[in-house]
C-alpha cells in the first residue's frame, strides 16, 4: 500500500475589498469579500516543502487590490474570470484557479427625496456572489445569491403529506411561508452581460415565490427554479437551499382569545431545509464548476 498526494489547492481567503469610482461627483461603491486559491504542480511544496511553484497567498491579496486598481471592479464574475486568467495563465506549475467573490449592497441615502452623491446606507442580510474556476484556460461561472429572506402571509398550505407513529403536524390549508434562499446558477458560458443576467434571475425567483400558491416548500423551489431557466438561455442549471422559517400560531384559548391566523411565534430552530437542482437536460458539462463548494450550493 503507499500513500500519495491527491487533490489539493491553496490561497487567501477573505479579502476584504472596498472599491470606490469617483467619476465625476457621483461616486460608485463596491463591497466585496475575494477568495483565491491555485491548482497546479504542487506536490514539491507538500512532500519535500520545495516551493518553486508557491506563489504567497500574500501575493495574490496583493494582486487583488492592484487589479482592482488598474482595471477597476465592474461585475464581479468580470473581475473574478481576470483574476483567475492571470494566476492560471502567466505562472510556472499553476494551470488552474477558483476564485470567489462575495458582493455587499450598499444603498444610495435619499436626502429631503433626492439620492446623495456619495453616502450610502448598507443593505443588511443580502449577498450577490459567484465562483470562477479557471481550468486548462477555460472559465467556468457559478453566480448566485445568499441571505434572501422571503415571506408571504397567505397563498401555501401543505397537506397529504406521508405519516407514522411520530407524526404530529396538522395540515393546513393556509399558512405562512417564509424562507431564506440561497441560490446558484451555472452559466453555459463566461461571455455574457452579468449584471442584467443577476438582475433577471433575481426577478424571476422572487416573482415566482410571490405568485404561485404553494402546496409545498418544494414546489415553490422547483417553479423559481424553473422560472428562471425559462426567462433566461444563458443560464444552465440552478441550485437552490431554502430553509422553512416556521411561523407557528399561538394558542390564545387560555386567554379566552381566538386566533384567527393572526398572531405568530416565529422559531429560529430547528427548521427543515429544502434543497433541488433544476437543470436544462441538455445542459453542457459542468467541468470543475461545483468541485470544492460547500453544502448543496
Amino acid at each position: 500500500m503507499a500513500i500519495v498526494l491527491g487533490p489539493n489547492q491553496y490561497g487567501k481567503a477573505e479579502v476584504r475589498l472596498v472599491h470606490v469610482a469617483r467619476n465625476g461627483p457621483v461616486h460608485q461603491i463596491t463591497d466585496l469579500n475575494v477568495s483565491t486559491a491555485l491548482r497546479g504542480d504542487f506536490a514539491a511544496a507538500h512532500l519535500s516543502g520545495d516551493n518553486a511553484h508557491v506563489l504567497t497567498t500574500d501575493a495574490q491579496k496583493n494582486t487583488v487590490y492592484a487589479f482592482a486598481r488598474e482595471h477597476g471592479i465592474g461585475q464581479i464574475e468580470d473581475f473574478a474570470i481576470r483574476l483567475g486568467h492571470h494566476f492560471a495563465g502567466s505562472l510556472p506549475g499553476i494551470d488552474g484557479a477558483r476564485i470567489e467573490i462575495e458582493q455587499y449592497r450598499w444603498d444610495r441615502i435619499q436626502v429631503d427625496g433626492v439620492p446623495h452623491d456619495h453616502a450610502f446606507s448598507r443593505s443588511a442580510g443580502e449577498k450577490r456572489t459567484t465562483v470562477v474556476t479557471l481550468d486548462r484556460g477555460t472559465a467556468f461561472v457559478v453566480s448566485g445569491l445568499a441571505g434572501l429572506v422571503l415571506l408571504k402571509s397567505t397563498g401555501s398550505e401543505f397537506s397529504g403529506f406521508l405519516r407514522d407513529r411520530y407524526t404530529t403536524l396538522p395540515e393546513t390549508t393556509d399558512r405562512i411561508l417564509a424562507t431564506e434562499v440561497t441560490a446558484r446558477w451555472r452559466y453555459a458560458q463566461s461571455d455574457l452581460d452579468f449584471g442584467r443576467l443577476f438582475d433577471g434571475v433575481r426577478t424571476a425567483l422572487v416573482s415566482t415565490f410571490a405568485s404561485l400558491h404553494s402546496l409545498a416548500l418544494q414546489q415553490t423551489l422547483y417553479r423559481m427554479g424553473e422560472a428562471a431557466l425559462t426567462a433566461h438561455a444563458d443560464v444552465a442549471e440552478i441550485r437552490l437551499s431554502m430553509p422553512n422559517k416556521h411561523h407557528f400560531l399561538v394558542d390564545l384559548e387560555p386567554f379566552g382569545l381566538d386566533n384567527p391566523n393572526t398572531v405568530y411565534y416565529a422559531a429560529d430552530r430547528p427548521y427543515g431545509k429544502i434543497e433541488g437542482t433544476v437543470l436544462r437536460d441538455d445542459a453542457p458539462d459542468p467541468g470543475p464548476s461545483w468541485l470544492t463548494l460547500p453544502g448543496f450550493c
